[in-house]
Formats: C-alpha cells, sequence, structure tokens
C-alpha cells in the first residue's frame, strides 16, 4: 500500500444515498490515512463541505473536459464508486486508476419486491464496504456523519421541546396524506415544525387549514438542507416518510418514527444505526417492497402508506417524547 494515498470517492446523488456514504468515508480516512475526495453534483456539495474526513468536494457539472483533467492531475491510487452506472463507468474507465465498486445487488432486490423473498437482509452502508473490504477497510460502527458549518439564524426559538415533522419525499406515493398528519398534530401539545421542499406548500397549506393549532409552523420550502438539518439536530423527535431528512436524522441520534409503504425498510434503506428509541411504523399490506423507489404501488393508486392509521402513529409519539 502506498504512503501517501488518494482516493476519489463516486457518489452523484441522492441526499440520503451520499449521507449513507459517510461512514465509509470515515473508515478510509482513519484506516488507511488517505486524502479522500468526493465527486457529486452541484446541488448536494453542501452535504459534504464541512465534512473535516474530505480534502475536496468536486461538482459533476464542471466542463468535462475540465473536469477529467483535473482529477487525472490529483494522481489518485483508487477510485471507489458507490454510485455504479454507466456514466460513473465511463469516468473509471477514462480515469484509468484502479477502481472498486459495490453491487447493487439488482437480482436480490428484484426477487425480494416480486417474490417477497429477501435475499438482501444487510444495509445498504454493507453493501458500501464491500467496496472497500479488498482494502482491508471496515465498519467502525459509529454510524453516519453529517457536519454543519454554523448555527444557522432561523426565526424559531430551538431552546424549547419540538417535533419536526418531514412530510416530503422523492415520490407522492412515498408520503403521508395531509388528513393522517393533520389528524396526528391536532392531538400534540408540542411545536411541530414542518419540513420539506417548497414542492411540499400545498400538503403543508392542506395540513394546517385541517387543524385548529398555534403550535405548527410551516417551513416547507422556507430552509436549506443546513437549516433543516440544524432543526433537526436540536429536535426532541422526528417524524418522516422514507426520505434524506431520515438519514440526517439518524447522523444527530434523534429519535425518529420513520413510515413505509411502497418502499420498505428491507430494501436496505431503514434509519441507519439510529437512535435506539427510533420506531419503524410499516403499512400492513405486505412486508415486500411495492417497487424499488415508491413510484408503484401493488394495493393502492395513491401508495398504501396512506393506510397507516394515525392512532397507531400518535401512540407512537407519546411513547417516545414521554
Amino acid at each position: 500500500m502506498p504512503e501517501n494515498i488518494k482516493i476519489l470517492v463516486i457518489r452523484f446523488s441522492s441526499i440520503g444515498d451520499i449521507i449513507l456514504t459517510t461512514p465509509v468515508i470515515r473508515c478510509l480516512r482513519s484506516q488507511l490515512n488517505a486524502e479522500i475526495d468526493f465527486l457529486t453534483k452541484a446541488a448536494y456539495k453542501q452535504l459534504l463541505v464541512s465534512n473535516p474526513n474530505i480534502n475536496e468536494v468536486i461538482s459533476l457539472e464542471q466542463h468535462k473536459n475540465y473536469m477529467l483533467k483535473a482529477l487525472r492531475s490529483k494522481k489518485y491510487n483508487f477510485v471507489i464508486d458507490l454510485q455504479n452506472n454507466f456514466r460513473s463507468f465511463k469516468l473509471r474507465l477514462m480515469l484509468g486508476v484502479k477502481s472498486y465498486t459495490f453491487s447493487k445487488d439488482t437480482f436480490k432486490r428484484y426477487i425480494l419486491i416480486y417474490f417477497g423473498i429477501n435475499l438482501l437482509k444487510n444495509h445498504i452502508v454493507d453493501r458500501y464496504f464491500s467496496a472497500v473490504s479488498k482494502l482491508n477497510v471496515c465498519n467502525d460502527e459509529k454510524g453516519l456523519d453529517y457536519f454543519l458549518s454554523t448555527s444557522p439564524m432561523i426565526d424559531f426559538n430551538i431552546d424549547q421541546d419540538y417535533i419536526c415533522w418531514c412530510i416530503g419525499g422523492a415520490h407522492k406515493r412515498k408520503q403521508l396524506s395531509s388528513i393522517q398528519v393533520a389528524n396526528v398534530i391536532s392531538q400534540l401539545e408540542m411545536p411541530v415544525l414542518l419540513l420539506a421542499s417548497a414542492e411540499e406548500k400545498k400538503i403543508s397549506a392542506d395540513i394546517i387549514n385541517n387543524i385548529k393549532s398555534n403550535n405548527v409552523y410551516d417551513f416547507c420550502g422556507e430552509t436549506s438542507i443546513e437549516e433543516s438539518a440544524y432543526l433537526i439536530r436540536n429536535s426532541k423527535l422526528v417524524l418522516t416518510n422514507d426520505t434524506g431528512m431520515m438519514h440526517i436524522a439518524s447522523a444527530f441520534d434523534t429519535p425518529i418514527i420513520s413510515f413505509w409503504g411502497c418502499t420498505k425498510p428491507s430494501l436496505g434503506f431503514a434509519p441507519y444505526m439510529a437512535s435506539k428509541k427510533s420506531e419503524c411504523i410499516i403499512a400492513s399490506f405486505s412486508d415486500a417492497p411495492c417497487s424499488k423507489h415508491g413510484t408503484y404501488c401493488k394495493f393502492q393508486s395513491n401508495g398504501c402508506i396512506k393506510e397507516i392509521n394515525p392512532k397507531i402513529i400518535y401512540e407512537a409519539v407519546i411513547r417516545l417524547i414521554k
């Protein structure tokens, strides 16, 4: 093994997937004393720029020829491809550096979704670590990392007990309905902060219109990822669909109640090493996922997650905030 090791880690998207690479980054840094660069999309650079285990976060959107020239000039010893698609494959070929790639276990995932037989039986983090096993790098079991660059100025008093509810999701079939959320919030006395992108503004408005409470704060589309992470870190509890914010909450060891319908924890994307107080609430139709990303539901046109009883959610909230 060379003395001064330089490694390029590749993961283009998404928020959750990138956060889930952080244990590998930390272990590469600590166990090989390596210099780590990370290649991702510009939209996700903010997730990693404050990570002390990363030397440089490189944007994929830089001009192709310039980016290749810059990457080649780094003289990497290894490339760790945690994206494993055609684009990352081409990049590895053009760099001509010894590389290691994680297995997506596509066949096992297919068997789980279409036949309900779970041959995966591991977390995506475990699959990421399989990519670096030949470098004798192993999981230190210290969970995920998320580093805040500053303490953002937000118009909310964080010096109180409050709940964050991440109402968004990459696909509508992965989201609880506004009625389910409103039903639970209407029974709570603790302040609840709604977090999501601006695309969920209609859902947050429906939630607020369906309850009579002054303790609900709509931050959808109002906060950056960094600001949302700050609110999550200081919250008493996080309720969330299968989203990237769920994994950020795991990094902070904040108790989590996560909701699952078309996607299931069995796919390997459950909150990783989350607070011991965390719970997963799963739609009862089937233990098997309906689809890989939650774009399709086998049971309900709008997603089987909509069938989760709000009473079950409320009871879980009360149980965890005591």
